[in-house]
């Protein structure tokens, strides 16, 4: 799955931008998700699903127009996990480093501010005031020009695995950078380009696992497995663990 964060601050054109990229990418064919970050609570207190929240690990929501589940995610890596997209649309997440962004601006000093040495293009308010480039950017109107941003996103997404392994070197946020400037690719990142020894899905979505963790559960299960009879050694090992 490849994501970037679309960041900008309030009433900088975020929402606009994402809806125009979404809309060419689902006309390409691809399976899109959006992730929105928000600083207000989504759940109101002593409704309903406010309630149930408390008392259970998720809450599953049935209403005329929509379908929720609301959980609470231990980490962003936790909360990724469970989407299943080819592109990952995330609509603020200013924190996350593991991503290229798109800035949506108002000003040029937004841009600057906003940039951090991962944006691939800007969008947003200031793409309307004739502005062609800022600080090497291409500035992007997404309004009328959505295939061309489109373009960018489809070309230079990405996502790390967020892990800081270590093995390449970097920690992820380094090599998102260097990816970002040219310096690096992808297939740099050994998490990514190596075929682990311990693969581990959830719902289809793999698990990313250092070395270190792959070998303690490699360890752990063949210690496990070899104590009961009809045990034998295989080059393949699958286990399948279903909650009902």
């Amino acid at each position: 799955m490849r994501a970037v964060a679309f960041v900008g601050f309030k009433k900088s054109g975020k929402t606009t931008t994402i809806e125009a990229v979404a809309g060419v990418l689902k006309e390409r064919g691809y399976r899109v998700a959006i992730a929105k970050s928000m600083h207000t609570e989504f759940d109101r207190e002593n409704t309903d699903t406010w309630l149930f929240s408390r008392a259970a690990d998720s809450v599953i929501v049935r209403a005329k127009d929509t379908d929720a589940l609301l959980f609470r995610a231990k980490d962003i890596n936790a909360l990724f996990s469970i989407v299943s997209a080819d592109f990952l649309l995330l609509e603020g997440f200013k924190s996350v480093q593991h991503v290229p962004r798109v800035v949506c601006a108002r000003t040029e000093e937004d841009v600057m501010e906003l940039n951090d040495d991962l944006a691939i293009a800007v969008s947003g308010v200031i793409a309307g005031r004739g502005i062609n480039e800022v600080g090497g950017l291409p500035v992007i109107n997404a309004t009328t020009d959505a295939e061309r941003l489109a373009d960018l996103v489809e070309k230079h997404s990405f996502m790390l695995p967020n892990i800081d392994c270590g093995m390449c070197g970097f920690t992820c946020s380094e090599m998102a950078r260097m990816i970002v400037k040219g310096e690096k690719t992808v297939k740099d990142c050994v998490v990514l380009s190596s075929k682990p020894k311990v693969t581990v899905k959830i719902d289809g979505q793999v698990l990313p696992m250092k070395d270190w963790v792959q070998e303690l559960v490699e360890k752990t299960l063949k210690g496990m497995l070899s104590a009961m009879k009809g045990y034998r050694e295989g080059k393949r090992i699958e286990i399948v663990i279903r909650e009902e």
